[in-house]
């Protein structure tokens, strides 16, 4: 808040909002502010105001700067409206003036295993559905464009649940109609993060730092046949398993150089690479930018 208060830039912009948001972090506002207050003394600057903020100039030049600093950052560059608009409630809060809208957990339509939590940031480990996205798009309060049994259509997502059978699901609501609708996360066949925003209905469970571990539900598998015992396939059903066995290709973009990786896996781990300059770029991990099928 000193920084954005000091330099009005689209980042600091955006932390605000997006540490604001993350209800799991739980700040002492009292600390907060006291911390605000010694930090702009330090650097010999009035501690920020909603007046002070809000200005019709500080917007016009977050709004000029706005892709330029975080396009090559983000899978997805959110609207700076919704960023914008968010201040008043950060001041809001911080001066005890309102307390965090606080709402219940998004429904499951299926009897769900209520002892399990899924621990910190989502990752599927080994599963080949983006959820990652899903966690990014959630964090930004934007819809996902979900393909799911060969149709696609566009969610909120809130929250991830685990079935009594041991499948993991995706709690969402259908943003045209406001349906809650629970998807069997190995079913999912597609995602893609929309720039449709929505206010959320029920808590934002995907948001926490961390690393989530979930691994594929463990099945038995059927006993082998012989080669000779197994019926001879057609050509048309050999076509079929090829194009199946092919699946989608996951589109990486390094956040610090902008170069892109395609994947047959969802893997954001960059091989070695150099930047435009010709520099050695270090940069571990990058955003999925797309799944081309």
């Amino acid at each position: 808040m000193r920084a954005l208060a000091e330099r009005e830039r689209p980042r600091d912009l955006y932390d605000v909002v997006h540490l604001y948001r993350h209800d799991e972090i739980r700040p002492d506002r009292a600390v907060v502010l006291k911390t605000l207050q010694e930090k702009c003394a330090f650097k010999g600057i009035p501690v920020p105001t909603l007046e002070s903020l809000l200005r019709e100039d500080a917007k016009i030049k977050l709004a000029a700067e706005w892709e330029d600093m975080l396009a090559h950052q983000l899978p997805v560059l959110p609207d700076l409206e919704q960023f914008w608009n968010e201040i008043p409630n950060v001041f809001r809060w911080l001066y005890g003036e309102v307390e965090k809208l606080s709402l219940g957990s998004a429904p499951a339509d299926r009897p769900v295993d209520n002892a399990w939590r899924p621990p910190a940031m989502v990752y599927a480990w080994r599963e080949a559905v983006p959820l990652e996205s899903v966690r990014f798009a959630a964090a930004n309060r934007l819809c996902v464009n979900l393909r799911y049994q060969d149709s696609w259509r566009l969610i909120e997502p809130y929250s991830l649940r685990r079935s009594l059978d041991g499948n993991l699901l995706l709690c969402a609501v259908k943003h045209e109609t406001g349906e809650s609708r629970t998807y069997r996360v190995d079913r999912i066949q597609g995602i893609e993060v929309s720039k449709m925003t929505f206010n959320p209905r029920y808590q934002i469970e995907l948001t926490p730092t961390g690393l989530l571990a979930a691994p594929p539900v463990q099945r038995f598998a059927a006993p082998r046949q012989s080669i000779h015992s197994r019926p001879k396939a057609s050509v048309g059903r050999v076509t079929k398993v090829l194009t199946r066995r092919t699946g989608p290709t996951y589109v990486f973009k390094c956040p610090s150089c902008g170069k892109q990786f395609r994947r047959k896996t969802y893997d954001a781990t960059l091989p070695s690479h150099k930047n435009k300059n010709g520099f050695q770029c270090f940069e571990g991990f990058g955003s999925l930018v797309k799944t081309e099928y």
